[in-house]
């Protein structure tokens, strides 16, 4: 009885035990002490069963985690992925990434298996947690990241097959999106996994190290990097006469990345100045902190400055009122150091001799990481040396941002042209947008036909304005579905990992001001940082899960207590075990759908790069050679919907053929005026005038600012005007040769009308030298008796 006693008085201790304690002892891997033989057992068998299925975990996570990682590393070193080219290789890249985690994953299991027999039997024993992890991987997947760019990846898709201004566009914005949707699948099986946390920041800190550490070292002129400095004499472009592009090649969109990356750090930093810690804890937050404000400060994007300034506000609202301060305390040295780094930098226009590029680049380091570590003790010491750090914490700030605003001074004094240009290029395309409001236009819709709606000549093949560029491809219906993604992303970061949050704010609000978003990598990083936000709900899950289970199971007497029971379960969040039998099916459906999926993307991808291949093979052989006239052929058909491999192949063939050809490839892009040109041109040399202005009207109307288009319309005018005089029809000859005088009056009038204006003449349209020349052919092919020699006299195409 005393013993009966003893035993239930050690029940009602542990049934009473704190559930922190418990839940530190899980997270820690401590072993649960206890001396009652059903706890004991318990204790072994959750142990074993944990090392059982956690060792198959720990490898797929290893294995998601590199892929991850590698495929992120791949597209900073890609430019990006912007070029429709570097996506085709991120594919074939990622493919083969996954068949070799595949691979490797099977071998691990199989020398697993080899090393112990009795894995069948354990995992048999472990159904249950193996299908608790099937739904969970599903149930991300679904309701998360997987399934968004799919949905805009079938939307490209369908105006690929049914038709767009671009079918070539299409297929490459189906693409990307596939892309990101491979990657988006792994981001979601690497938060699902247990410690997936830890690989989601390997990956951005790598990404992050190597855009900024690989663009400063550029600078310096330690790391040969061609194009990562932009640099220009127009002063309302920069004020320093460079700006650093880095790996991206594009000033705006690598100072957005450096924002993201720098807020990241800073929440970091932030986080371990709020209580006392280690030096060396401290400095390995801080250490990239520095680099990363220069590189965004180095940038010079007013966009990226005025978005991370937001997020960064934005941070210091949603703080607690205890934590604000250590948040302004962890941004004062770094940005003050920054400051005037770029001040140094920029006052040799980012071209400094390698070793005083370097001291200045280190000195300036070692200031923000001492500066931060001083603040930090003196904030921690007592109240005078709070005072002290908030004082010095005013000082850095206040120098930081007179630093920048006097480097930048001359910029902001220099006009707002380029703000203008951007507001006429989205009134633009916001008309261009009403023409096709709920479905758009297809992909790359205003690459392909901003030049035909254009009301300025402006320079600007993207439109600077990623939502209006979404609603230009797909109408209002990809623009909901991409504001959803948003919405839920934001939502679960928000909730489960506020520290990322200016990160995807600085992503959404400069996305908003330019085209960040058409580069691959960008949205990537979206995907990164809103899986990693699931990935910490996961474990806080997970975590509740595993207490759950051991609370349950000391209840049990230990007579009762079975393999089974003691199982973390889901059927808490709504699962039930008829939907772990359905599940036990649909992962081979979905396995067999997402093999079709990859197999029909590395095909495409694969076609595209032959295309691309072959097309510049031809370049490097010489037009007499017939090798040249096969490899155009090689490409046209590994690729028949890119326009400058049809136009190129058809100069090739007969004048048949070749307009059979061209009339085919612009059905597939109807917005591209080098197709009419060229159908205007054989038509001009087969004596059709009629036809051939026709084709030159439209292509005049596709691309009005382009001098070369205009030029060009005249000259064949005058060469089919002449071949219809020499062939007896004079009629024809003298309305051919009116209808290019009407050409020239046009072309003459928008000339004068751009003259008279105060826009931007970013494409320096004017009239054209040699139209004085063709003006006047014109004119006497279309009077009422020619010379003879006039049908035979030939001129010089222009360009």
């Amino acid at each position: 009885m005393q013993q009966q006693r003893d035993g239930d008085h050690m029940v009602e201790h542990q049934q009473g035990k704190n559930r922190a304690e418990i839940k530190m002892n899980v997270c820690s891997a401590v072993p649960i002490s206890a001396t009652d033989a059903g706890d004991l057992n318990l204790s072994c068998r959750f142990k074993q069963k944990t090392k059982t299925f956690g060792l198959d975990t720990s490898a797929l996570t290893m294995v998601l985690g590199v892929m991850g990682t590698i495929m992120l590393l791949a597209a900073c070193l890609g430019r990006g992925l912007y070029f429709p080219s570097d996506v085709y290789g991120a594919i074939l890249f990622s493919s083969g990434s996954i068949l070799m985690g595949v691979i490797m994953l099977l071998l691990l299991r199989v020398l697993r298996s080899k090393k112990n027999n009795a894995l069948k039997n354990r995992l048999s024993c472990d159904i249950h947690s193996n299908e608790e992890m099937k739904i969970r991987y599903w149930h991300m997947n679904l309701n998360g990241w997987t399934i968004w760019p799919i949905i805009m990846m079938v939307c490209y898709g369908l105006y690929a097959c049914l038709g767009s201004v671009s079918t070539q566009g299409s297929m490459d914005e189906m693409l990307r999106w596939s892309l990101l949707a491979i990657f988006a699948l792994l981001a979601g099986m690497l938060a699902s996994c247990a410690h997936g946390v830890r690989w989601f920041a390997v990956g951005w800190q790598a990404a992050g190290s190597l855009l900024v550490f690989s663009g400063l070292l550029a600078v310096c002129g330690v790391l040969p990097l061609p194009f990562a400095v932009m640099r220009t004499a127009d002063p309302e472009i920069s004020s320093a006469g460079a700006r650093l592009g880095g790996l991206l090649q594009y000033p705006n969109a690598y100072g957005a990345v450096a924002g993201m990356y720098a807020l990241e750090r800073l929440a970091a930093v932030a986080r371990a100045m709020a209580r006392p810690v280690t030096a060396g804890r401290l400095i390995a937050a801080a250490l990239p902190l520095m680099p990363a404000q220069a590189a965004l400060l180095l940038s010079e994007s007013r966009g990226a400055w005025l978005a991370t300034g937001i997020a960064a506000a934005s941070a210091f609202a949603w703080q607690r009122r205890g934590d604000r301060l250590p948040l302004l305390l962890a941004m004062a040295a770094p940005l003050a150091s920054a400051a005037w780094l770029y001040r140094q930098l920029a006052a040799a226009q980012l071209a400094p001799a390698p070793v005083p590029g370097l001291l200045a680049l280190a000195g300036a380091w070692a200031a923000a990481l001492l500066g931060t570590l001083l603040l930090c003790r003196l904030w921690h010491t007592g109240a005078r040396a709070r005072a002290a750090a908030l004082t010095a914490m005013a000082l850095a700030v206040t120098t930081a941002a007179m630093l920048a605003v006097a480097s930048t001074a001359e910029r902001l004094a220099a006009g707002v042209g380029t703000g203008l240009s951007r507001l006429r290029m989205w009134r633009d395309a916001l008309e261009l947008w009403s023409g096709a409001a709920w479905l758009g236009h297809g992909g790359d819709t205003w690459r392909s036909m901003f030049r035909a709606i254009q009301t300025s000549p402006y320079v600007g093949g993207e439109v600077h304005n990623g939502l209006i560029d979404i609603a230009l491809d797909t109408g209002l219906i990809g623009l909901i579905i991409i504001c959803a993604w948003f919405a839920f992303t934001i939502r679960n970061t928000v909730k489960y990992a506020a520290g990322l949050m200016p990160s995807v704010l600085v992503f959404v609000l400069h996305g908003a001001m330019d085209f960040d978003w058409s580069f691959t990598l960008v949205w990537m990083l979206f995907i990164w940082l809103g899986a990693w936000s699931y990935a910490y709900t996961n474990e806080q899950r997970t975590a509740t899960a595993d207490e759950h289970a051991i609370i349950q199971a000391r209840e049990v007497p230990a007579v009762f207590t079975n393999e089974r029971s003691v199982q973390p379960s889901l059927l808490s969040n709504g699962f039930s075990y008829q939907a772990i039998r359905t599940m036990r099916t649909i992962p081979w459906l979905t396995s067999l759908a997402i093999l079709i999926w990859l197999g029909g993307t590395v095909w495409l991808a694969g076609r595209n790069v032959l295309g691309e291949v072959k097309y510049r093979l031809a370049g490097t052989v010489p037009q007499e050679i017939i090798q040249h006239r096969a490899e155009l052929t090689a490409a046209f058909h590994a690729n028949p919907y890119r326009p400058e491999i049809a136009i190129s192949l058809s100069r090739t063939l007969t004048a048949h053929d070749a307009e059979k050809l061209l009339m085919s490839s612009l059905s597939h892009s109807p917005a591209e005026p080098r197709l009419c040109r060229e159908l205007g041109k054989l038509a001009a040399q087969a004596g059709q005038g009629t036809q051939a202005g026709k084709y030159f009207e439209q292509a005049v109307a596709l691309n009005r600012y382009d001098n070369h288009i205009q030029s060009a319309a005249l000259y064949w005018m005058i060469q089919a005007s002449r071949r219809e005089w020499a062939a007896g029809y004079t009629d024809r000859a003298r309305q051919t040769a009116a209808a290019g005088v009407r050409m020239y009056e046009r072309y003459e009038q928008l000339s004068a009308t751009v003259a008279a204006g105060k826009a931007r003449n970013d494409r320096q349209f004017t009239l054209d030298d040699d139209a004085a020349v063709y003006i006047a052919h014109l004119r006497i092919l279309a009077s009422t008796a020619v010379p003879q020699e006039w049908t035979r006299q030939t001129n010089k195409p222009p360009g």
